[in-house]
Order: structure tokens, then C-alpha cells, then sequence
């Protein structure tokens, strides 16, 4: 049975690599039968939070926040990319992420971090991790760091160093693990 995993890109700067990366993953995950819709804040458009998705009465909630609670809600695993912004998680995806609660809750999630640089983006994989278990989806134990992401997949998301796969099919094996798992728990009761 497919998994739906929306995938979570995290910059929304206008000359961004993460888009490559965000590419790779959706084409990866489609390839293993899966649902991997792409959250993209910049096509989103999403202020600041001023109140959450729950907070607005039921209907009047603005469309982009109305599709993503659908989509979320549907979906049976979370995959971040994110870069790493002063050590730390992007503000754009700390805002995409902070309009929603309980639509993530007892979902896995999974984090591809990235850097034009040798660090591959881990130094912001650590505080999102916290933040993803806070917000009820906490992240699988492997990272998928991809340092110099530039060099290792162009600009449509194709591979051009060849551990990328064997690196990405490890991390989607774990991922697909810990998703079918929570759904099947889910499918029992869920704490509350």
C-alpha cells in the first residue's frame, strides 16, 4: 500500500539549491509507489503565524493552510529538506511547520539536511529534530546530510555522484519502516 509523504522544502530564497534536493527525494519516493507531494513555503506565500490553522473557525482558514490540513491529514510521514541558516533551521520552514499540531501527530518524519559547503546542513538537523518531536512527529534516528549539494545532484535533481542513491535508499528504507509501523498503530487507536 503507497505511503503519502509530503515533502517539506525549507528555503525560499530565489537562487535556492534545496529545490534540487526536494526533486530528487519526490522522484525516489514516486519511484518506490509512493505519494510525495512537494510543501513548498515560496509557492505558499504563508505570513508570519499569527494564529494557527486550528484557530481560525472552521471554513474561514486561508486556502493554502485549508489544503495542507487535508493533505496532512492524509498523509503517513513528514520528509524535511532543509539548509542551514546560522546553525540553524530555516525561518521559512519553522513558519510552514509552526501552523499546524495535531495533523502531524503520531506520523514519523525524516530530515535530508544540505549545504553548498563541506557540513551538509547537520548543525540545523539537530534543533529541527527537537522541534519535530514537539510538534508529534518525531524524526527517524538517519540523517541524509548532503554536503556541496551543487556538485551532487543538478538542477533538475539528477544524481551526478553515485553514493547519493545508496545513501537515499538506506534513509527511504528506514523512513518506509517507521511509516507503515505509526500507520498501522494509528489504524488501532492512538493515545488520545
Amino acid at each position: 500500500m503507497p505511503l503519502t509523504v509530503p515533502v517539506i522544502l525549507g528555503s525560499v530564497r530565489s537562487d535556492r539549491i534545496g529545490l534540487r534536493a526536494a526533486r530528487f527525494l519526490i522522484a525516489r519516493l514516486e519511484a518506490r509507489g509512493h505519494i510525495a507531494p512537494l510543501v513548498d513555503p515560496a509557492e505558499l506565500g504563508l505570513p508570519l503565524l499569527d494564529r494557527m490553522y486550528k484557530e481560525y473557525p472552521a471554513g474561514t482558514a486561508p486556502e493554502p493552510l485549508e489544503r495542507l490540513a487535508k493533505l496532512y491529514r492524509g498523509a503517513d510521514a513528514f520528509l524535511m529538506v532543509s539548509a542551514e541558516y546560522n546553525h540553524g533551521v530555516p525561518p521559512a520552514l519553522s513558519n510552514t511547520l509552526d501552523y499546524f499540531l495535531e495533523e502531524y501527530y503520531w506520523r514519523p518524519s525524516a530530515i535530508c539536511c544540505y549545504s553548498a559547503g563541506q557540513f551538509g546542513g547537520v548543525r540545523a538537523a539537530m534543533p529541527l529534530r527537537a522541534m519535530l518531536a514537539e510538534l508529534g512527529m518525531p524524526s527517524i534516528p538517519s540523517l541524509l546530510p548532503i554536503p556541496r549539494l551543487q556538485k551532487v545532484l543538478d538542477a533538475d535533481g539528477t544524481p551526478t555522484e553515485a553514493w547519493i542513491e545508496t545513501a537515499t535508499a538506506k534513509f527511504l528504507d528506514e523512513l518506509t519502516w517507521y511509516a507503515e509501523a505509526l500507520r498501522a498503530q494509528r489504524q488501532t487507536g492512538t493515545p488520545y
